[in-house]
């Protein structure tokens, strides 16, 4: 009877931690990561030994590109990185352990990414209506193109500080206003 009591156990734990892998896969989103490859991260985190791409395939019954293509996107994340084990000729993966670290590489890119794009568009709208303003002579159309300059004035200041918000985040230094939580760290 204990024999089959502690298979359950282990069921019930693998379908718990598939559960919480499923979270992990819902929630990535928020930084624009597919299901798919969140559970990818997820198993990865779980699993003790890295992977190959092959087991990947086998534990997520996924295709072997697909595998690829999301071990691709969470290594350029710094999520995962490569890892060798002596004996084993084909790549193996492991996650990265550290979701601080995680976070602020994949926070830092992301929002720098559209951050720059969003300076780039206001500096380029305020020289078009620079140059419209220029070419008209009706008071109302200048007066409303100056309001209009003020708020793209008032979001490039946003801009700024947010980009010093992620070099603050980037650096590690967010970390002395808002520490890591002490406990258990991850293995």
């Amino acid at each position: 009877m204990t024999n089959r009591s502690e298979s359950d156990n282990w069921k019930k734990k693998e379908e718990t931690v598939d559960q919480f892998i499923q979270v992990i896969a819902k929630n990535m989103s928020l930084y624009g990561i597919t299901p798919s490859v969140g559970r990818l991260y997820g198993t990865l985190y779980f699993n003790e030994d890295a992977m190959t791409l092959d087991e990947m395939r086998d534990a997520l019954e996924m295709s072997k590109t697909s595998m690829s293509t999301g071990v691709r996107s969470l290594a350029d994340m710094k999520m995962v990185e490569p890892s060798f084990r002596k004996g084993v000729r084909k790549d193996l993966y492991k996650s990265e352990e550290d979701w601080y670290k995680s976070f602020t590489s994949l926070f830092g890119n992301r929002w720098r990414q559209h951050t720059e794009t969003n300076i780039e568009e206001a500096d380029e709208t305020i020289e078009k209506l620079t140059r419209v303003k220029e070419q008209t002579e009706d008071p109302v159309l200048q007066e409303k193109i100056d309001q209009d300059i003020d708020k793209l004035r008032y979001a490039q200041n946003y801009y700024r500080w947010l980009m010093r918000f992620i070099q603050v985040v980037e650096s590690g230094e967010i970390f002395d206003y808002i520490p890591k939580e002490e406990g258990t760290e991850s293995s």
